[in-house]
């Protein structure tokens, strides 16, 4: 069975028509202010999105020789119906999750993951907020191993995109709560709005993409507390309105910091820390006193 047609392209008046009917929800239902749309913030994350489709078009040939030719040496041939297909949604969701959970540890990922977190607003315009570099870091690779179970690239890649489209609609705060067994297996709009919090006990939180039950399994599920309302952003605020800011700030701390920083495996440390933890390292090692 091939799989259908790339479903993202037909998405794009969805993606428009939406934000225009929460745009005018929004400021009829008297919502927080980080909710409403703001004209630079949704300029900057149109633009991240479209540059994020002018990378992904790019690294295309790159993502695909390599999937093909890991499908060529697949341990077996899956079959997409029922069955199979269940599978590739549950492989896909669990790539996702730690692809996800990836890029906020380590922080070299997170240096093409912030900018998503990068509006202080939260609205489906910020599901657009996408990013430039992550195809060339190496993102897809965690998507590898399911072509070399044996399903078709093709069937990934469509997959992948079931998890983008269903993530958009999570970017809201017009909706509270879904019914309790929704919320206790899907991702939902209350638990992505954690994930996109500034507060201490909301950081690096519900990373799942279609589901939340990796999460729940991992250790990393935090539900939302209507008694501690949300802080979109970054723990440091981008404060700017500048595409190209947005999109590359976090590669260039990365860069200064590399030459800075006195000892060779502290640079290389500097790629791979924690983003929560590198203050403290940077201080360290600038200080000499890291062992």
């Amino acid at each position: 069975m091939a799989p259908p047609e790339n479903i993202v392209l037909y998405a794009i008046p969805l993606f428009f028509g939406s934000m225009a009917l929460e745009r005018w929800l929004l400021e009829r239902t008297g919502s927080r202010s980080c909710t409403r749309y703001e004209k630079r913030d949704w300029f900057v994350s149109m633009c991240l999105g479209v540059g994020s489709l002018v990378q992904a078009a790019i690294m295309a040939p790159v993502f695909h020789g390599t999937m093909s030719w890991v499908h060529r040496h697949r341990l077996t041939d899956v079959h997409v119906g029922v069955l199979g297909y269940l599978a590739l949604f549950l492989l896909e969701d669990l790539a996702y999750y730690w692809m996800h959970r990836l890029s906020h540890e380590r922080r070299l990922w997170w240096a093409w993951h912030s900018n998503h977190h990068s509006s202080e607003r939260y609205n489906l315009g910020t599901a657009l907020r996408q990013n430039w570099t992550s195809h060339i870091v190496g993102s897809w690779l965690v998507w590898v191993p399911i072509a070399w179970v044996g399903f078709q690239p093709e069937w990934v890649y469509f997959q992948m995109s079931v998890s983008l489209l269903y993530q958009y609609w999570i970017h809201t705060e017009l909706v509270d709560k879904m019914p309790r067994w929704f919320e206790w297996l899907f991702n939902t709009p209350s638990h992505h709005r954690v994930h996109h919090g500034r507060n201490p006990r909301y950081l690096d939180k519900n990373y799942g993409g279609i589901l939340i039950v990796w999460d729940r399994l991992f250790g990393t599920f935090e539900p939302e507390d209507a008694r501690e309302p949300v802080e979109y952003g970054l723990v440091h605020q981008l404060g700017s309105a500048n595409v190209f800011w947005a999109a590359m700030n976090e590669w260039v701390a990365i860069a200064r910091d590399v030459i800075a920083l006195p000892r060779w495996r502290d640079k290389l440390y500097a790629l791979w820390v924690s983003p929560a933890e590198y203050d403290a390292f940077r201080a360290r090692a600038t200080a000499g006193t890291d062992p």
